[in-house]
């Protein structure tokens, strides 16, 4: 005969993580395959409390990764949040939305864990295909990221890093 003990049910529960921070988890694991100098990213894209699509940050594929030959932006002495256009990565967002996109997945509605708040050409791309929330560990300063987030109704947690 099973014993079954409310305890131990009561002791699971306090220590069973809630569904963002068991993504949040599972993106900051996706970040590590990074090939970025200067900063690891991950990106989930979830819906009904399933996985869609990740990304990180990195060259796009079949290129020489920044890790192999270095950093464009620090060769140039390009501050961080400028002149993105001048970089050989693509953003982990972006990666998500392209992982999707080529499995023909739709994300309309979808939540977007990541581990940093998104930049603005990040944002735009998040707004048009239809994402309801972004949940992420640290902020980004990149005011019109915000304000764009904002004005087009998508909610917009940091969640800070409790790992």
């Amino acid at each position: 005969m099973k014993k079954s003990s409310h305890n131990s049910a009561s002791a699971n529960k306090d220590t069973r993580p809630s569904w963002d921070e068991y993504f949040l988890k599972i993106t900051r694991e996706v970040a590590q395959r990074s090939t970025c100098l200067r900063r690891q990213v991950g990106a989930t894209l979830v819906l009904d409390k399933r996985i869609l699509a990740t990304g990180y940050n990195g060259a796009p594929k079949g290129m020489v990764h920044c890790t192999e030959i270095g950093c464009l932006r620090d060769k140039l002495g390009i501050p961080s949040g400028e002149r993105q256009e001048l970089c050989r990565g693509l953003h982990a967002e972006m990666n998500a939305l392209l992982q999707a996109a080529n499995y023909g997945i739709p994300i309309e509605g979808a939540t977007l864990y990541s581990t940093n708040h998104p930049c603005v050409l990040c944002a735009k791309m998040l707004i048009n295909c239809g994402i309801k929330r972004i949940v992420a560990i640290s902020d980004y300063p990149d005011w019109l990221a915000k304000e764009m987030l904002q004005e087009a109704g998508i909610k917009v947690e940091i969640m800070g890093d409790g790992q």
